[in-house]
């Protein structure tokens, strides 16, 4: 009988230890080796744990009441008047905002750093506050700093008001330029993304109806003109509705531009090809450019540094043919009592954003 008695218990202990190893089994399949669909082996790495600053997560958030945050998407609707408290996690942070806040030198706005996040406080917000606000991290290699374009976090803003559903502007008739070789906007922003908004023209009264490959209407841009022509010149308005009366934007003048967008095309001429000692000589140097882009000259001439000159600047808008507008800038210089030093070449150099240009001619002694 003991025998029976030790037999058994030899038996029940073989079985517990292979239990035992089965389960350590499994537990080792289940740790190092995972299937992964198709029924191929991959090995299970630890997942990591990302940093708040890194990409895919913002770190622009919304202060609320009692301590609590919302982070921003990238478009977010708030309550004009109420006191709103943006913060931006880091120890180096730069911000942007709609700009006409820093135009008007706003003092509603304020911003704050700390060694752990920085803030920016807006005080009584209007619709006129609509816009984008952005933060970024600054990286600094010694005294150079930089923007982060890695770590970049913007959230569109509508402080949406029913009695302003466009966002209001400091001017009351806005100049368009259309040009063949890039799109226009018609900047009839909105404070309510759910607004309808259509565009008119004036005289003739009509609607210009919307459509995906010629013109679009974004609620944090205005209207997009693809491929503008010459068709679409005159005076312009656009009207929004949501559940109330329609109201109406500012006027918009849109004018077609004549001269594409590059380097100054210059002209430079002179008041008569020879001169004698004791005349006066005007120099002109024009260039013809896009309405809204400046243009900056330099001379070089002989009696430089050594003779007076007089200098004059001048712009102006014209029509040319089919109501193509272009912006004519000169500059004007005069050369009085002419000596022999002033004869030989004069040379002006006209540049914009975009190039610059230089034209030469020769003055000769009669």
């Amino acid at each position: 009988m003991k025998l029976w008695v030790v037999f058994c218990l030899a038996v029940l202990w073989v079985e517990l230890q292979n239990g035992a190893c089965q389960q350590v089994k499994r537990r080792k399949d289940v740790g190092e080796n995972r299937i992964r669909p198709g029924g191929k082996r991959g090995k299970i790495r630890n997942p990591k744990i990302k940093d708040v600053g890194g990409k895919g997560q913002s770190l622009l958030t919304h202060v609320l009441d009692k301590g609590r945050f919302v982070r921003l998407g990238q478009t977010s609707t708030l309550t004009p008047g109420k006191d709103i408290e943006l913060r931006c996690k880091g120890n180096s942070i730069g911000w942007s905002y709609p700009t006409y806040l820093d135009t008007f030198n706003d003092s509603r706005l304020s911003i704050k750093h700390s060694d752990k996040y920085s803030q920016l406080i807006l005080t009584s917000p209007s619709a006129a506050d609509t816009g984008s606000y952005s933060c970024w991290v600054i990286v600094c290699d010694g005294t150079e700093c930089e923007m982060d374009h890695e770590r970049i976090y913007a959230s569109y803003i509508y402080f949406t008001d029913r009695d302003n559903l466009f966002v209001p502007s400091a001017i009351h008739f806005e100049i368009v330029y259309l040009r063949p070789d890039k799109p226009a906007v018609v900047p009839c922003r909105v404070t309510d993304p759910q607004a309808k908004v259509s565009l008119h023209r004036e005289v003739p009264p009509e609607e210009i109806m919307a459509n995906k490959t010629l013109m679009t209407y974004d609620p944090t841009k205005g209207f997009i003109l693809q491929n503008p022509t010459s068709d679409l010149q005159g005076v312009f308005y656009c009207k929004a509705v949501t559940k109330g009366t329609p109201q109406i934007s500012t006027k918009y003048q849109l004018l077609y531009v004549e001269v594409p967008s590059g380097p100054p095309f210059v002209s430079l001429e002179a008041s008569q090809e020879s001169a004698r000692g004791g005349d006066n000589v005007n120099f002109t140097c024009t260039v013809l450019g896009e309405p809204e882009v400046d243009v900056s000259f330099t001379w070089s001439y002989p009696g430089q540094g050594r003779r007076p000159v007089h200098i004059h600047a001048s712009w102006r808008l014209v029509m040319r043919g089919m109501g193509h507008i272009t912006r004519v800038t000169q500059s004007v210089m005069t050369v009085e009592d002419m000596e022999t030093i002033d004869f030989g070449n004069y040379i002006c150099k006209a540049k914009n954003p975009r190039g610059e240009t230089i034209v030469s001619t020769n003055l000769i002694s009669k």
